[in-house]
């Protein structure tokens, strides 16, 4: 039978990416004077901008997960384990390389700055988390789910535990994919919590996806979830405290942005899935497909990493709204274009990653 391709996918990653590109922007480079919820546009901007990280985690989780338990029935699992391996520690190497101030390094000042995780980091761990708990669910698909699905909502119901954590007796490098205390962007907590939804959501599409009604049944489940945990998520967790004085539920509740967010997620999801037929366009594909070489070159060009010149040291924080509005327009689409037609990031990292690994195998006469 052939597998139905999910199209959506990579128009989710499409959009998503678009929204990442605008959101450094306009965030690095507005006047702060218009950065206040006094103004309608800022206050929708900041909201729909929150939404992308979430967006972008999820999507990863669903990807990767879908692509390696499909792999399993293709007999196919070990090259797969094999190739999310490697792009994890690839993400983690791509995410420290963007941080590098080399002509610093050059003055022999190194600092510690290259060290805090962002998103790329954290997206590579949680792939290898993700192979991981795989591999000790033995494969078994159903096992595999719900533990993906109970680590998701543990981690988001734990956030109070962990939420201002400072670590100061692990090196900082490690300590760094824990705690904010040392200026890291993400954190590996809460943010596979993410990922492990997304990999469950991936279950069900195994499971389903070949039955001729799953895609409207999929559709209004992420629908009414999604509106049920934006809307309703809060007051429930007060109920479940109420219901069993447990106190993580009131503390989760107080400041319940996890679970909204992810609401917001699902019904993006669902547009985009409802909408697929209408943006399978060639364009947004493959904008989708690029995604990496997408976020390195914007990085490089807004943060100056490598060269320690970017638009944050050029321009600054002196844009006007409209002129805002319109560079992002453009940033979109001079990054867009170099990535789709001059660059080819996964694949150069993927197989220089892969020649160094064969040329130790060989050393080691490792078959």
């Amino acid at each position: 039978m052939k597998t139905k391709r999910l199209f959506f996918i990579d128009s989710v990653r499409a959009i998503a990416i678009l929204m990442m590109l605008q959101g450094h922007f306009i965030d690095t480079l507005l006047d702060p004077q218009f950065r206040s919820d006094d103004y309608t546009a800022f206050r929708i901007w900041s909201y729909f901008r929150g939404i992308t990280a979430p967006i972008f985690f999820t999507i990863s989780g669903l990807i990767f997960t879908y692509l390696l338990i499909k792999a399993k029935q293709k007999g196919e699992a070990h090259l797969r384990i094999k190739k999310g391996i490697i792009r994890g520690f690839m993400l983690i190497g791509i995410g420290y390389l963007l941080r590098i101030p080399i002509f610093e390094w050059f003055k022999g000042n190194f600092g510690t700055y290259w060290l805090t995780v962002d998103v790329l980091q954290c997206i590579g761990l949680s792939l290898i988390m993700i192979i991981l708990l795989y591999m000790v669910t033995f494969k078994k698909t159903l096992v595999f789910s719900l533990v993906l699905l109970f680590l998701g909502i543990f981690i988001f119901l734990a956030e109070p535990w962990y939420r201002n954590l400072e670590i100061n007796h692990l090196p900082l490098a490690v300590a760094n994919y824990f705690t904010l205390a040392n200026q890291s962007v993400f954190t590996i907590l809460p943010w596979f919590g993410y990922v492990a939804f997304g990999g469950f959501i991936s279950t069900i599409f195994y499971r389903f996806l070949e039955h001729n009604t799953f895609k409207k049944y999929i559709i209004i489940g992420f629908l009414v979830l999604g509106v049920f945990l934006i809307q309703f998520s809060t007051h429930f967790l007060y109920f479940l405290n109420q219901l069993t004085n447990i106190e993580i539920f009131r503390l989760s509740a107080g400041y319940n942005y996890l679970f909204k967010r992810l609401g917001d997620v699902l019904v993006y999801f669902a547009i985009f899935y409802l909408l697929e037929d209408v943006l399978k366009h060639f364009l947004i594909l493959k904008i989708g497909q690029k995604t990496l070489s997408i976020y390195v070159i914007h990085f490089i060009i807004i943060y100056g990493s490598i060269t320690g010149f970017g638009l944050n040291r050029l321009i600054g924080k002196t844009l006007q709204p409209w002129e805002a509005v319109f560079g992002a327009l453009t940033f979109w689409v001079v990054v867009c274009v170099i990535a789709l037609n001059y660059t080819k990031t996964n694949q150069f990292f993927y197989n220089k990653i892969l020649l160094f690994f064969n040329a130790i195998k060989k050393k080691l006469n490792i078959d």
